[in-house]
């Protein structure tokens, strides 16, 4: 974990932000792809994958236009969250607010259980390794601009 001690590094808040910045963008870019590619045959394997979970072989045709269509709705939904993390990181970066990285952090903690357990209720392992991977690169960068930002806050000028 990096400590709050660090920040006398000029360069390492900034990266951090870069870094969330980055994946409000990647957060973005893949809620287009899923919303308007769904249907392109590039989630073919990644569909397949929850057919074997659900139907144990290919699913029935209507069920996987069904799949295409919440793969779009996630997809616009993906987008809409990833501008709230955008903005929520534009305004802890600019106020240097630490409530904004704490609420990021809250939301991580309340998606990530739940969509871990859902994944293993369906043995969904590949949604459990990306969850695990999301939590470990974004909650230590939070919670560092968290205790950064409200220990620099503090500090009179």
């Amino acid at each position: 974990m990096l400590s709050v001690a660090a920040s006398s590094r000029p360069g390492l808040r900034r990266a951090l932000v870069l870094w969330l910045y980055a994946v409000g963008a990647g957060h973005l870019l893949a809620g287009l792809l899923l919303a308007w590619a769904g249907h392109s045959g590039l989630f073919n394997d990644y569909l397949a994958g929850i057919e074997q979970a659900f139907w144990g072989a290919a699913a029935p045709a209507p069920a996987r236009a069904q799949q295409i269509w919440w793969l779009g709705l996630f997809g616009a939904t993906l987008q809409s969250y990833s501008l709230f993390l955008l903005g929520l990181v534009h305004l802890g970066n600019r106020l240097r607010a630490p409530a904004a990285w704490a609420w990021l952090m809250a939301g991580i903690v309340l998606w990530a259980p739940q969509d871990m357990w859902l994944s293993w209720q369906m043995n969904m392992t590949a949604h459990l390794w990306i969850d695990s991977f999301a939590l470990l690169v974004l909650l230590p960068p939070l919670l560092w601009l968290q205790r950064h930002d409200r220990r620099t806050s503090r500090l009179p000028s």
